[in-house]
Parts: C-alpha cells; structure tokens; sequence
C-alpha cells in the first residue's frame, strides 16, 4: 500500500476510533439498549413494538390484602437449566410487591409445604397442593407458570477497523393463578419478551461481549411486564379469606395480621369450607359450594401477626372454619 493510501486510511478511522473510545468510557460495558418489544395477544399475531416499560405503578387496593405465593416457574426450554425459571420467579415476586397490594408468601416456606412433586412438568400446581399450601399458610392465591420458549441469537457486522456485535434474547412466559382455597385455575395469560444489547469495538478497542445472563433476565422482565396488568386484575378480584386460628370464650382469633388490612369494627363471617366441585370428565376441580355460615364475628384488636373478634351471633366456631367479609 501507498503512502498516500496509508494516509487516507488513517484519517478514515481516526474519527471513528475517537468515537468509539469516548463512547465506550474506555473499554467499560456499555449500558443495556432499551428493550424491543412485541405487544403479547393471545390467539392473534403479535402487536407493533413499544418502548421498555417504566418502573411498576402503585395499585389502589381495597379491603384486605390477600396473601399470594408464587412457586418457581418450569424452564420448558433447552436454555439455561433451572436459573430461567427462579429469575422468572424472582422478577414476578418483585414486581407483585412494588404493586403494595399483596402480601408476598417466601418461596422457601412454599417448597417446604408444596414439596418438589407438587409441580408437574407443565409447570401447574395441583388441586390438593394448592389446597394445602392455603390452609398451612393462609394463602388465597398461587402464581405458577413455565417459560416455553426462550433463546438468544447472535448478529453484527465487521468492516475491519469497526465491529459491532448485537446479541438478542426472546423469550414467551406463561403464568398462571390458582386459588388455594378450593384449587381453582382462575387465569391463564402469556407474555412475549425481547431484549438486544449492542457491543463494538474500533481499531481493537472497545467492548467485547461474551453472554451476560442479565441478558436472559431482561428479556424475561420484558415477558412478564405483558401480562401484569391482566394478572394484577385478576388477583384483586380474588375474595380474602382467613382462618379461624383459635377460639377462647366470645373471642375468636383469626390468622391475619396488621399487614393484612383489617379494621376495628369489620364484620366477618365463618363458615364451612364446602365440598369440592369436580368436572367428571376431565376430573379438574371447578370450585367449591358455599360453606355454612357458622357465625358472624365483629374484629375488636389487631395485632401483629393475628386479629381477635368478638362472636356476635352463632354458635360452633371451630378452629380451621373459613373467615371472610361480610358483604
């Protein structure tokens, strides 16, 4: 090469590489480009991209707080082992809290009572283990779900002097809310997520980017911020209940604390739990029958962890029987 064709080169690249350098603050990794998303529809094709959702709004909520419990998601894809589905999880719960509607139940306490074979390989909690986790922990709803699809592909350009590296992870999110007084699915919905990051380098300096599973957690946030809306409406349509913890006298102690939402002077019903309701066909629990109302309580103190009431009419308070508002 010519000296004048060296020196043209030079004075091409020389821009560039200032560019590029300042740009990147000297080889640091580049903050995450916003995410590209696809507006999930169920049962049409996806929607027009829109920009990265902003943090999660406060939800006004009234009456008491429902305890909600989310178990790890199923990872049904070939990506990422078991992280998948506990990021999922993790985000969800997140999420769920920021709303300030919900009372978040420790996934630590849901394994202990769920067990490991209380999920199956489609990610959905059985009728009696749902049942169960609501009478151990007083729970009134179960978030499950599974990631069905997830990958990340890997694109760019080289001019030599100048690379680019964009890597993109898409994924789809199933969720599901069960209601663990009777086992009832109560709402389906999917997400589609999608997020890119861009790398470069210019003359040999800059960012050289390798897999970051922040990668995979953004594209998962992506997913699940399609669905919250719906998922968030669907559980605060979901009816508080309690349980009677222990009877002493004309006073009544009931699982629900402070947090719950509960005030001096709220009228409360017990009754029985009912009998399940069960399709004979495909034997899916579809609810229960409205229990016999035993009693009807007025809440006097509220403490901690429990609230006490007093029995204004009834007879036969057992401890276990179901509490809920009086409408």
């Amino acid at each position: 090469m010519t000296f004048k064709a060296w020196k043209i080169l030079i004075c091409a690249t020389f821009p560039l590489a200032f560019w590029g350098c300042a740009g990147l603050g000297g080889g640091q990794t580049p903050a995450a480009q916003p995410a590209q998303m696809t507006q999930a529809q169920p049962g049409g094709p996806p929607g027009p991209s829109t920009p990265a959702p902003g943090p999660s709004r406060q939800v006004t909520h009234k009456g008491p707080k429902l305890r909600v419990g989310i178990v790890d998601f199923v990872n049904k894809s070939s990506y990422g082992a078991g992280r998948l589905g506990t990021s999922a999880s993790d985000i969800l719960t997140t999420e769920l809290f920021k709303t300030g509607a919900f009372i978040m139940v420790e996934r630590a306490q849901l394994k202990q009572v769920l067990g490991e074979q209380a999920l199956g390989q489609s990610g959905a909690v059985s009728a009696e283990s749902a049942a169960q986790a609501g009478k151990v922990l007083g729970l009134n709803a179960l978030v499950t779900g599974s990631i069905s699809q997830f990958g990340v592909s890997t694109g760019g350009a080289d001019y030599g002097v100048y690379k680019q590296k964009v890597q993109t992870a898409k994924c789809v999110v199933d969720v599901r809310v069960v209601d663990a007084t009777t086992g009832q699915l109560l709402f389906a919905d999917s997400g589609k997520g999608e997020f890119e990051r861009k790398a470069q380098e210019v003359l040999g300096m800059g960012t050289r980017a390798g897999y970051d599973e922040t990668l995979g957690q953004e594209a998962l946030r992506s997913a699940i911020t399609k669905f919250m809306d719906n998922l968030v409406q669907k559980l605060q349509s979901v009816e508080w209940s309690g349980a009677v913890a222990m009877v002493s006298g004309t006073d009544v102690y009931i699982n629900a604390g402070r947090d719950v939402g509960l005030n001096p002077g709220d009228v409360l019903m017990v009754q029985t739990l009912g009998q399940e309701i069960v399709d004979p066909q495909t034997k899916v629990v579809l609810g229960r029958t409205r229990g016999a109302v035993k009693a009807e309580l007025m809440v006097t103190e509220i403490e901690e962890r429990f609230t006490i009431a007093k029995v204004r009419s009834g007879a036969g308070i057992q401890v276990g029987d179901l509490v809920r508002i009086k409408k």
